[in-house]
């Protein structure tokens, strides 16, 4: 009877765990954060923007700081012939796409991510 009961207990503690893994990855919602206005003013960038910036696990804080440093090393690096750049900043993993008219840029680091746009 003892033994039953552990068994039950263990198994309702399982499933209960296991249940919450996808609903957990499933309910995270971007937060939505303020521009970077003229992040590099007296360059032929001034008046541009590092704009629609959405973090996830990461604070709106910490989202700017990401978009802004990282996109500055990105800006030092050239541009590959697929107009996707792939590089690693403090351990962020940062993709940008500079195809079209505005570049999109990912930066995700274990389960956070930081998405912007440049224009």
């Amino acid at each position: 009877m003892r033994a039953a009961r552990k068994t039950l207990i263990l198994v309702i503690l399982v499933c209960g765990l296991a249940g919450l893994g996808p609903q957990a990855a499933q309910g995270a919602v971007a937060r939505s954060c303020n521009p970077v206005l003229n992040p590099y003013p007296g360059t032929r960038y001034a008046d541009s923007a590092l704009r629609r910036i959405r973090a996830l696990g990461v604070t709106c804080r910490g989202a700017r700081r990401v978009a802004r440093r990282a996109h500055y090393k990105a800006l030092g690096l050239p541009v590959p012939p697929t107009g996707v750049r792939r590089f690693r900043w403090r351990d962020w993993r940062v993709t940008g796409d500079l195809r079209g008219d505005v570049d999109r840029y990912v930066a995700v680091r274990g389960g956070r991510s930081v998405r912007w746009v440049f224009s």
